[in-house]
């Protein structure tokens, strides 16, 4: 993740700190910057290059995989999944 396209967070302002951090990583994922079966950095690495705290990483990275867009395994880490065919974004 490179500096220059880090989200501004302001923790005194409106928004959630780990849906602001969540909805940066899926906008990663969506572009496909981050593509499936990428590792995203662990919670403390997240923490250091969002400048916020590590239960709000660990937040962020929840808030993702209610969205279905990553799998946390034990021991490893947490991946990016690869797009579901049956999504909410299919017609069909």
């Amino acid at each position: 993740m490179g500096k220059n396209d880090m989200p501004v967070i302001d923790p005194r302002g409106p928004q959630l700190v780990y849906m602001v951090v969540a909805d940066h990583i899926a906008g990663q994922i969506a572009s496909g910057q981050l593509k499936p079966g990428s590792r995203l950095p662990g919670e403390l690495d997240l923490a250091a290059a969002y400048g916020i705290a590590r239960m709000t990483a660990s937040r962020a990275v929840r808030e993702l995989r209610e969205r279905g867009l990553v799998h946390t395994v034990v021991g490893k880490g947490t991946f990016v999944v690869e797009p579901s065919a049956d999504g909410p974004d299919n017609d069909e």
